[in-house]
C-alpha cells in the first residue's frame, strides 16, 4: 500500500513546482508569510482555522512537544509552531512531502521549532514515552492498520499524553465518490466508521476527554470550496490544490460535498488521553 500512496501523492519536481507557483503569485519569496501558503498546504476541511481552534480546544501550552503524524508538506507543523509554541516533529511516507516541508519551513523562519523526518506512522522509530502530544488530521484514511497506529501513539507518548483527531470517517452510506483528497481511487481509501475507530482507541486504553461530530462544518466549508474552484476555472491562480494533485483537484470540490450531502463520510474531531 506504501507505494500506492506515494503514486499518489507524489509528484516530480513538487518542490520546483510549488515555488515557481509562489513567485508568479506575486508572493515575496524573501519574506514568505504563513498566509501565503494557504492555499497549498491547508488542504484539510477547515484549513487552518480548523486547526487553530482545535489547537486551543486543546489547551495545550507553548513549548508541548508534538508528533504530527502524517503532516504533508507541514502546514500544520509550522502554524502549531508559529501560533502556538509548540515544538513539532512532523513525520509523513512521502519523500516529496517532507522537501516541501523542509523548504517552505526554512523559507518562513520556523526551523528552530520544527524538525521532519520521512517514515511509517505506524513504526516510527522514536522514542517511548517523549512527546506530549500526537497530531492526527486527515491522516488515518489511508491507514489500513488503525490498530497498529493506535498502539504506536500509545507507545510514544509520555503518562497523560494527548492523541488530538481531526479525521474524516466513513458515512452511512458507501462507496464514495472519486477522487477525494485522499484517493483517486478505492486501494487506497481505508475508512471506518466513527464507532467503530473510537471503540478501537479505547481498546488500546486511551481515554476519551472529547468527541464531536463536525460534519455540519464540512459541509460549509467544501461548500465554499466549490465555489472558489468554480471561481478559478473562470480566472486561474498559479497556486491551488492541482499543484499537488493535478486534474483531480478540480474535483475535489464536487466530489467531497456529493459525499457529505450523501452521508457517505463524516467528519470528527476528538482528543484521547494516555
Amino acid at each position: 500500500m506504501e507505494t500506492e500512496i506515494n503514486r499518489h501523492y507524489g509528484s516530480e519536481n513538487l518542490c520546483s513546482k510549488i515555488f515557481t507557483a509562489l513567485t508568479q503569485a506575486g508572493k515575496d519569496m524573501d519574506n514568505l508569510q504563513l498566509k501565503d501558503l494557504a492555499v497549498i498546504d491547508q488542504l484539510h476541511t477547515g484549513g487552518h482555522m480548523a486547526t487553530l481552534e482545535l489547537a486551543r480546544t486543546t489547551a495545550l501550552p507553548p513549548g508541548t512537544k508534538v508528533l504530527d503524524a502524517g503532516c504533508g508538506i507541514g502546514g500544520s507543523c509550522r502554524l502549531l509552531a508559529r501560533e502556538c509554541g509548540f515544538k513539532v516533529t512532523g513525520m509523513d511516507l512521502v519523500p516529496d512531502f517532507i522537501e516541501v516541508a523542509e523548504k517552505l519551513t526554512h523559507s518562513t523562519g520556523l526551523d528552530d521549532a520544527i524538525t521532519y523526518s520521512q517514515g511509517n506512522i505506524l513504526n516510527t522509530g522514536l522514542q517511548s514515552n517523549s512527546f506530549d502530544a500526537v497530531w492526527c488530521q486527515h491522516t488515518l484514511m489511508n491507514i489500513d492498520d488503525k490498530d497498529a497506529a493506535f498502539k504506536e501513539f500509545m507507545r510514544i507518548l509520555k503518562p497523560g499524553g494527548m492523541m488530538v483527531l481531526h479525521e474524516i470517517v466513513q458515512g452511512a452510506n458507501t462507496p464514495i465518490h472519486l477522487p477525494v483528497p485522499w484517493a483517486a481511487h478505492e486501494d487506497i481509501s481505508v475508512l471506518m466508521p466513527w464507532p467503530e475507530m473510537e471503540a478501537l482507541i479505547l481498546k488500546n486504553d486511551f481515554t476519551c476527554r472529547l468527541s464531536e461530530n463536525r460534519t455540519d462544518q464540512a459541509k460549509k466549508w467544501w461548500e465554499r470550496v466549490k465555489a472558489a474552484f468554480k471561481k478559478q476555472t473562470e480566472t486561474p491562480s498559479p497556486l491551488g490544490p492541482h499543484i499537488i494533485f493535478g486534474d483531480n483537484g478540480k474535483s475535489f470540490g464536487n466530489t467531497m460535498s456529493a459525499n457529505i450531502d450523501e452521508d457517505r463520510i463524516r467528519l470528527m474531531e476528538a482528543i484521547f488521553i494516555k
